[in-house]
Formats: structure tokens, C-alpha cells, sequence
């Protein structure tokens, strides 16, 4: 499962904003919506268009 992070102002496929933090990349469906989900009880159907890979300037890599 990759990490990812969602643009500012992403909204699920209820139109309902969602909280903009890193999420685990489930996959995508047939539809075309990709599941993300937080931890197991918060998941959202969106855009893969709204994905990127999150901000690591601050960690050091060995």
C-alpha cells in the first residue's frame, strides 16, 4: 500500500470536503474512484486526479 496525500480542497464522491492529511492508497475501482483510507474506519472515495505523494522535505533518509 502507498502513502499519499490529498490537494487542498479535495472532495469524495458525496461532494463532502475531506480532512487533508496522509492516507493509505487502497487501489482504484472499476468506476475510476480511488479508495483512501486514514485508518480502518475512515475511508473516502476520490478523484486520483486529487492524490500526490506527501511532503518528506523534513526526514532524513539514511
Amino acid at each position: 500500500m502507498d502513502i499519499v496525500a490529498v490537494k487542498p480542497e479535495t472532495r469524495n464522491h458525496k461532494g463532502f470536503f475531506i480532512h487533508e492529511a496522509a492516507y493509505k492508497l487502497m487501489g482504484v475501482d472499476q468506476s475510476g474512484w480511488a479508495l483512501i483510507c486514514m485508518d480502518e474506519a475512515t475511508c473516502h472515495y476520490v478523484d486520483p486526479d486529487d492524490l500526490q505523494l506527501p511532503d518528506v522535505s523534513g526526514i532524513a533518509l539514511d
